[in-house]
């Protein structure tokens, strides 16, 4: 039976009697916020609106020229994107409003943050359930001593590995390593746990076999960002923390996404950001590379068009189509973030056009803004008029033949985590005036009209309402099976490259590529 340990973040969240009592003190300081603007700063209060929102404007006007142009116009933008905050706060100085403004801001600062914690979750509803697990018998990690700055030798982790029972692959040398293969022909040899130390995209291939015969994995943060170690609640700093999963550890049985045959455990992109990723130059130096790249893309002058169709719902033309593995947070505009759940069986679908300074303008509205689409589905095809559309896989450059198909495995890998962990924090609800106006009321026997209602509650014996789990979000899939011909997981001593020279990552390559 799954079980919940004590919140290893510390985080709570507020009971059910709370909440109410937190909404109204939500609406109780945004009206403060309001009448400390109209009680003392009179007829200037529309002259703080206007210039505040002119100063936003023009703020995402001159990013979105920093970005799209190169030369004098982008200096000059970006002198414009610096200045047009410091203006306001001497504008609002010399009418002796900066405190006016001050004390507003931290009264709506103060609502926000109280109508996010009437607005949160209970943990039935973002926790992943974790299963009992028995040590394995025979446990087979995969270690690339160059991830991460050196992080396998800089911590010891073969050593240390070794001596709670693993048996170690370390990926020494300037040869191409077939990980996907390496760790096959540990599992035919007796394996029953794999394991690797190293980047995200080592990390898919080797997911991709554990799930396939069906046995635990165990991430070990020695990458250089390792996103799927944060959204597992793992400790990125300290690698070997990770190693106690081995012998005191529990099962998290999360989803796994594939792309056209190949495995994902984070993200797949398409247009703008595929297209940096896959510039010769974007290791070496990613923010350089990125500014060369984007003012083309931005301006229709390179990189390929594309449409995506996510469950029979078209997208037409974006210029950056991100495909998740579980839906991130939505607190930003591109609704990237974290990830508190990696169970839910959906993927996470966010796809952002931005053509002009108008469009850049219209972000004002986040996600109700024209140029910015967020929504979950199971499946996510990918077309394009070319044969090839460039793709990026957990960060790694690739080039994929069209149509270009997303699914989604639910609770396909056994991830094996150690049972004291940092965990993952709670997610920051997105404010919903109609949802906090119906915890403040004092009559809320009704469900507000237009909300969906939710999962059944049921009560605990603290009396706290928790949301009873969808049960198909945690229904084991079909193994992944790959296309006839495909072969996954040649990896070298450089990680996270899918393609290149000897000694980096050629990775997974399917039938026809």
């Amino acid at each position: 039976m799954p079980t919940r340990p004590a919140d290893p973040t510390g985080a709570t969240v507020p009971g059910q009697r709370l909440r109410p009592w937190l909404a109204r003190l939500s609406f109780a300081l945004a009206f403060v916020a309001v009448a400390v603007v109209l009680a003392f700063a009179e007829w200037k209060s529309l002259v703080m609106f206007a210039v505040g929102l002119a100063a936003a404007a023009v703020s995402l006007t001159s990013a979105f020229f920093v970005l799209s142009r190169r030369g004098v116009v982008r200096w000059l933008a970006l002198a414009v994107f610096a200045a047009a905050p410091v203006t306001v706060l001497v504008i609002y100085a010399f009418a002796n409003l900066l405190w006016v403004a001050a004390a507003s801001a931290a009264a709506w600062l103060l609502a926000g943050v109280t109508g996010r914690a009437a607005l949160a979750e209970d943990k039935a509803a973002w926790r992943m359930p974790e299963f009992p697990a028995v040590p394995a018998r025979h446990p087979f990690l995969i270690m690339n001593p160059r991830s991460g700055g050196g992080k396998v030798g800089k911590f010891d982790l073969r050593r240390k590995a070794e001596a709670l029972g693993a048996e170690v692959f370390l990926m020494s040398g300037p040869e191409l390593v077939d990980v996907a293969e390496v760790a096959r022909q540990a599992v035919a040899a007796g394996a029953d746990l794999l394991g690797v130390a190293g980047g995200d995209g080592t990390q898919a291939l080797v997911a991709g076999v554990a799930a396939e015969h069906g046995i635990p994995f165990v991430v070990i943060t020695a990458g250089t960002r390792n996103h799927f170690a944060l959204d597992l609640g793992l400790d990125r700093a300290d690698p070997v923390a990770c190693l106690s999963a081995l012998s005191d550890g529990v099962e998290l049985h999360v989803d796994l996404g594939m792309v056209s045959g190949q495995t994902f455990v984070n993200n797949v992109s398409f247009g703008a950001y595929a297209e940096v990723v896959r510039t010769p130059a974007y290791r070496d130096d990613k923010l350089r590379t990125t500014l060369d790249t984007l003012p083309d893309l931005l301006q229709g002058q390179r990189g390929t068009s594309f449409s995506a169709v996510a469950d029979g719902e078209p997208v037409d033309g974006p210029q950056a189509l991100l495909v998740a593995s579980n839906p991130y947070e939505t607190g930003d505009i591109a609704g990237l973030g974290r990830r508190a759940r990696l169970d839910r069986g959906e993927l996470g679908v966010v796809a952002v056009k931005v053509g002009s300074a108008a469009q850049a303008v219209d972000l004002l509205r986040g996600r109700r803004s024209a140029g910015v689409r967020v929504l979950t589905a199971r499946t996510v095809v990918v077309s394009s008029d070319s044969d090839r559309i460039p793709v990026g896989i957990d960060g790694e450059a690739v080039s994929l033949p069209v149509p270009v198909r997303c699914t989604i495995l639910p609770g396909a890998l056994r991830v094996r985590v150690p049972r004291d962990r940092p965990g993952v924090p709670p997610p920051k609800p997105a404010i919903s005036l109609p949802r906090l106006w119906h915890l403040a009321s004092w009559q809320r026997g009704r469900h507000p009209a237009g909300l969906p209602a939710g999962p059944p509650l049921e009560t605990d014996h603290g009396g706290v309402a928790t949301q009873v789990p969808d049960a198909s979000r945690l229904r084991t899939a079909h193994r992944p099976s790959r296309p006839a011909g495909a072969r996954q997981g040649a990896f070298g001593a450089h990680d996270d490259l899918r393609r290149g020279a000897l000694g980096r990552v050629v990775g997974q390559r399917p039938a026809g590529a």
